[in-house]
């Protein structure tokens, strides 16, 4: 049974989420504040984390940042700030995906399994190759010159999507339905997040970029070479 980290400090969240949750077939660990998240991510080893935004002491996007330093367990921000700065810095941090306030619990649960689903890679298991950038779908690794490249869930279907068809412009709206299992309208931007974070790791100048391509008016697509 896979195990979910679920913080947040309103305890009629915390009740109704966790009850979605474990009807849905999920183990459930909680945490109040930003200390406690920490520490009982360290001793409950979760399999994701669903994370708000506003906690006491440590805030959200400080957990997330203290995880991320770690490993690439998935992460789900809650955030009831409307501001897309605060969202476009959760995922900035790191965080694969991001649920603003007020939601649906069945939303919730859907953007759970989707993020989980990526993380196990169901991707089919030919190995790419584009100049020096080699990606692994089975063994879920990117490496660049040989050295292995540390990428979200998030951040390695992008990669992948691009990858599989070098030279094919994406929309915002056909990568974000690829990688995110849905393309809600508002929510597009968070794409060009994830590609700044990529051509970040990837070295990848955003004015000379050599791998990952922006194509003006339409989005994105991966170098043919």
């Amino acid at each position: 049974m896979e195990k979910i980290l679920l913080v947040d400090d309103e305890p009629k969240i915390v009740r109704l989420l966790s009850a979605y949750l474990v009807r849905a077939g999920y183990q459930i660990v909680t945490a109040a504040d930003g200390l406690t998240a920490i520490d009982r991510f360290h001793r409950e080893h979760p399999n994701l984390v669903i994370l708000d935004l506003m906690l006491p002491g440590l805030d959200g996007l400080e957990v997330c940042q203290v995880i991320r330093e770690e490993n690439d367990t998935p992460i789900i921000m809650l955030t009831a700030r409307v501001e897309e700065d605060d969202r476009i810095l959760g995922l900035e941090l790191g965080a694969d995906d991001y649920v603003t306030k007020p939601f649906s619990p069945r939303e919730v649960v859907a953007r759970t399994k989707a993020v989980l689903r990526r993380a196990h890679g169901e991707a089919p298991d030919v190995p790419l190759e584009i100049g020096q950038l080699h990606l692994d779908a089975v063994r879920r690794e990117v490496r660049l010159d040989g050295r292995l490249i540390p990428l979200t869930a998030t951040e390695f279907d992008l990669l992948h999507t691009l990858m599989r068809q070098p030279g094919r412009p994406f929309t915002r709206l056909q990568l974000l339905e690829r990688v995110q299992g849905y393309a809600y309208e508002g929510y597009e931007r968070t794409i060009d997040t994830h590609i700044k974070n990529l051509r970040q790791k990837l070295g990848d100048p955003h004015r000379q970029p050599r791998y990952i391509l922006t194509v003006r008016g339409v989005g994105y697509k991966m170098a043919e070479r």
